[in-house]
């Protein structure tokens, strides 16, 4: 351990040297607060100052005006699709290893399953465009796996975002394929203090600084013994620029901010109008509330008058004409209006299903590139561990969002309309799954058993919806071939 002095060069070592995160920050700080909303949005003055306001104003009309957070709403929708099934993993031969059922049941040593972190890394990926994920394991000088198992020292994970990622760098090996040479990145923040790791592939090099007295408290090296940097970059979706992903609040934060002004506007039309100004002289007396009295000097010229002053802004009506567009516009954006939707909507149903198949294809590219994420994660577990092989990751790649109302309206009239038994029966299959109901409950249900009075009428009703003898038979074990023999006689006889 080493104590450094206070020297503003070594402070440089908490601070970035990448062009593109000094590009970013301020707009990811932005996407932040849009997306967490309350009081960073506050904080954040995203209301449009107007000409000559006073700071107090100011931070009265901040304090009154409350935010719809789209872009919070937005993520967790995209979320609950996404994360409505675990994902598939098959271990293959790692099944059984206490390290691989400690991670999966709390992989970043902060009693998150894997699960519940990969879910973290999808919110904030979407919020930011990316975010990193850091692999590291404790170097407690073990000689043998059996001494670190002894120890419970295994991989863990960090979920890194973009806004405390300082500085990036890519290179390319001899195969022409990129690899990540440099990264640093604030690991902790405690009050004044940050905790700062720097990563290349031969070292890890920690900084303890305070900021308060401008010093680096501590500074050590360790090897780093993996030789590449275990990081993993998790895109929501990729950008043309390398490290650079889109966020999908991006626009919608813009328009988010629009509302929120919007809200801002109908509050102060409101107090203005039901307020009006009082124009008067210094010497004219006037009272407060209704019905209060105004004392004018005898000599006041009659030009003089006090007077109300008139609102004649924009209507709270057209203001919330305005809303609603916005609103509409974000669902647009986010192909989320078929199902953010509180109210009916005009929407016909070609639009519906295309507004459908929209959200399906954004989900799937998130989902495909979180598979990519954690599949790299699997390979630097298997480095740190030294096992062989990879686990097979699969997430959902196709997400069943549909109208519910819609199809079942379109089944109801193919069932008034329909004629022919297998078709009646496909209709019937499909209403029961829309009820919860499994095919083989359902056909328990409609084949109860049959006796001597109804036999005959039941399976002549089997035969005219298509049920092969076997499938009759199977259905009905009180039914004999010789009974379904004698019903196709009397149909035939009629």
């Amino acid at each position: 351990m080493t104590v450094i002095n206070t020297i503003d060069e070594q402070i440089g070592q908490i601070t970035s040297n990448n062009q593109l995160y000094d590009d970013y920050k301020d707009r990811w700080q932005f996407l932040l607060e849009s997306y967490l909303g309350g009081e960073e949005y506050r904080q954040g003055n995203h209301l449009t100052r107007y000409t000559q306001e006073t700071g107090a104003d100011y931070v009265q009309r901040l304090r009154a005006t409350y935010l719809q957070n789209h872009a919070n709403s937005v993520i967790n929708v995209y979320n609950s699709f996404m994360f409505r099934e675990p994902p598939y993993r098959d271990f293959y031969n790692w099944t059984g290893r206490p390290d691989l059922e400690s991670f999966l049941e709390d992989c970043d040593y902060d009693d998150r399953s894997l699960d519940a972190f990969m879910k973290d890394v999808a919110t904030w990926a979407s919020v930011f465009g990316h975010c990193w994920i850091i692999m590291a394991k404790a170097n407690i000088g073990a000689v043998t796996a059996a001494d670190e198992e002894a120890a419970g020292v295994r991989p863990y994970v960090s979920l890194v975002t973009p806004l405390v990622t300082l500085d990036w760098r890519y290179g390319r090996d001899p195969s022409g394929r990129y690899r990540l040479d440099y990264i640093k990145y604030i690991e902790d923040i405690n009050g004044s203090i940050r905790t700062v790791k720097e990563w290349t592939p031969e070292t890890v090099t920690t900084y303890v600084v305070d900021l308060e007295s401008r010093s680096i408290n501590e500074q050590y090296t360790e090897t780093n013994g993996l030789g590449i940097i275990p990081a993993v970059l998790c895109y929501n979706q990729r950008s043309m620029v390398k490290g650079i992903g889109v966020s999908d609040i991006s626009d919608i934060a813009d328009a988010q901010r629009a509302i929120y002004n919007c809200n801002s506007e109908i509050e102060q039309s409101i107090r203005i109008d039901s307020h009006p100004s009082l124009v008067k002289t210094p010497e004219t007396e006037a009272g407060i509330g209704a019905g209060s009295i105004i004392h004018m000097p005898d000599n006041l010229d009659s030009g003089l008058k006090p007077y109300i002053l008139e609102y004649n802004g924009a209507s709270v009506q057209s203001i919330l004409s305005n809303i609603q567009n916005i609103e509409n516009a974000i669902d647009k954006m986010a192909n989320t209006g078929g199902v953010r939707a509180t109210e009916t909507r005009t929407l016909s149903g070609v639009a519906m299903e295309t507004e459908f198949q929209l959200l399906n294809a954004r989900l799937s590219e998130k989902a495909a590139n979180l598979e990519l994420a954690e599949e790299h994660l699997w390979m630097m577990f298997a480095m740190y561990q030294g096992l062989t092989g990879k686990p097979e990751v699969k997430y959902p790649s196709s997400f069943n969002i549909r109208d519910t109302q819609t199809e079942i309206n379109q089944l109801q009239t193919a069932k008034n309309t329909a004629t022919s038994p297998q078709l009646l029966r496909a209709i019937d299959a499909e209403l029961a799954e829309w009820l919860g109901v499994e095919h083989e409950e359902l056909v328990e249900m409609s084949h109860e058993t049959t006796d001597e009075s109804n036999r005959s009428d039941h399976i002549q009703q089997m035969i005219m919806e298509g049920y092969e003898d076997s499938a009759i038979l199977e259905m009905h074990p009180e039914i004999s071939q010789a009974d379904i023999d004698t019903a196709k006689r009397l149909l035939l006889n009629q």
